[in-house]
């Protein structure tokens, strides 16, 4: 492995990362808050640590191959999610300890959306625009990760859109290209973030808000500068605009690209994951609005709107609010989290295990039937018209097999520290697929936890957010071997 070259990528990296302290210091510096001196502070550590990582190596320049690019992914979140930590921990307001200072770092970096901190209303505007800024540079590595790098990793089937991306992504290899795919991905999802700042500042909030607001609904975070999150405006408007931000988010960026490219919209119904999306979207919330209507838990206008917003909030793992859910009635709470472990599209900025996957996985179930019952029968797994390579597929099991037993032991760590049932379920489930909001415990925030809960839930937000693979593949001798 070139480990001078990961070494200075690291520290390229962490010296880049320092500047985003610094719009949170002018913020303090604007409000006139105390705060400005924590991110200044942070800046400093930041660059320096940055600095003194890249000078031993500055001069080593190696071709990247795949093994590295494993590296380099795991080290970019760690490093920085850590790092991302500091002015938290500085802070004088709130008070967090290390272990909730890295927790709600990772939550933003990794866009779940999970939070420590109560009473956001009264907390300084710089560290309100931090958290908010933390997910809006996460959403973008997410893109970049999922839609540049993951695939030709061949990480748990993303390689299926390596024939259907554009040219910079038909390597088989890390080369400069990825800066030419990534730099598209900025253009798309800065415009993107630009439409939901000025439709929410239309909308009635004030600017500082618009923009803090449209950093988490594009970047599928769920982070809010209130502790009401979105229900603090009781706006049917802005809720709308965020309902149509969070749908166009949860879709891959890449179709995004092709319709800029070809100014048309028709790949995105052409395209079987995305029509699947839409409709996985639209059968959760006819069943959220009858059951809410049936129960009369609120009136039909009532159950409408929020039956409409919980649902793509909570599907495409955003975790924004307007009420709460895990008050609803019956089944509701279980099956919006479970719609959380499908998720958004691949290459998109959501969680979960993917649409793409959980559609093969059903086609690929569908396929085994068909095999049972005509044993010398030649059945392919197709995605529209195009029929999916049986190593793909192979993946896809492999990844969601891992995704699961992963699941199933944290679960099991998590109980063992002393957390009931549908806490410790509905922690793991709303942070592994990079959710936020949960049941029990951490329906309101997840502050009342132990340190060594927050470090679990940490590290399951870190591993759901790589893909599973990603990380478990640097706990294998092999990777390691020469």
């Amino acid at each position: 492995m070139q480990y001078p070259q990961i070494q200075r990528i690291i520290g390229i990296l962490l010296m880049l990362f320092s500047t985003s302290m610094l719009p949170a210091a002018a913020v303090g510096w604007y409000y006139h808050e105390e705060a400005m001196h924590a991110f200044l502070g942070s800046f400093v550590i930041t660059l320096l640590a940055g600095a003194l990582i890249w000078l031993p190596v500055r001069g080593r320049r190696n071709e990247l191959r795949t093994r590295d690019g494993y590296l380099i992914t795991v080290l970019f979140w760690l490093v920085l999610g850590l790092f991302g930590a500091v002015p938290l921990w500085l802070l004088d307001t709130p008070d967090l300890t290390v272990a909730d200072a890295v927790f709600e770092s990772f939550s933003g970096l990794t866009t779940t959306g999970a939070t420590v901190i109560t009473g956001l209303d009264t907390l300084p505007r710089a560290l309100l625009y931090y958290r908010q800024q933390l997910q809006w540079f996460g959403g973008m590595g997410i893109i970049v990760l999922a839609v540049a790098i993951l695939p030709m990793l061949g990480v748990g089937g993303m390689q299926l859109y390596r024939a259907e991306m554009p040219g910079p992504l038909k390597e088989n290899k890390l080369t400069p290209r990825i800066a030419e795919t990534a730099k598209v991905l900025w253009y798309i999802y800065a415009g993107l973030t630009v439409a939901c700042a000025l439709a929410y500042w239309a909308a009635g909030m004030d600017l500082f808000n618009a923009i803090g607001h449209s950093f988490s609904t594009v970047a599928i975070g769920g982070f809010s500068t209130h502790d009401a999150s979105i229900g603090y405006y009781n706006s049917p408007l802005i809720e709308s605009i965020c309902i149509l931000f969070m749908l166009i988010s949860g879709i891959n960026f890449a179709l995004h690209f092709l319709a800029w490219r070809y100014r048309s919209l028709r790949n995105y119904w052409q395209d079987p994951e995305c029509r699947a999306y839409v409709l996985i979207l639209l059968a959760l919330f006819i069943i959220c609005f009858a059951v809410l209507v049936h129960y009369q838990h609120h009136d039909v206008w009532t159950s409408v709107r929020f039956a409409a917003f919980e649902t793509v909030s909570i599907a495409t793992t955003t975790g924004f609010g307007v009420t709460d859910f895990s008050s609803w009635p019956t089944l509701l709470p279980y099956l919006l989290l479970y719609a959380s472990f499908i998720g958004a599209c691949a290459g998109s900025t959501g969680g979960g295990m993917k649409v793409i996957r959980v559609l093969l996985l059903y086609k690929q179930g569908s396929r085994e039937i068909k095999r049972l019952l005509h044993p010398h029968g030649v059945f392919p797994v197709k995605l529209g018209d195009s029929p999916v390579p049986d190593r793909v597929v192979e993946a896809v099991w492999g990844f969601c097999a891992v995704y699961v037993f992963a699941f199933a032991m944290l679960f099991l760590i998590l109980l063992g520290t002393g957390l009931d049932f549908v806490t410790a379920f509905s922690a793991l489930t709303a942070c592994i697929n990079n959710l936020g909001p949960g049941l029990g415990e951490v329906a309101v925030h997840y502050g009342n936890l132990d340190s060594g809960v927050k470090w679990v839930l940490s590290f399951a937000m870190l591993l759901g957010r790589l893909e599973v693979f990603t990380l478990l593949v640097l706990l294998s001798p092999m990777f390691w071997r020469r």
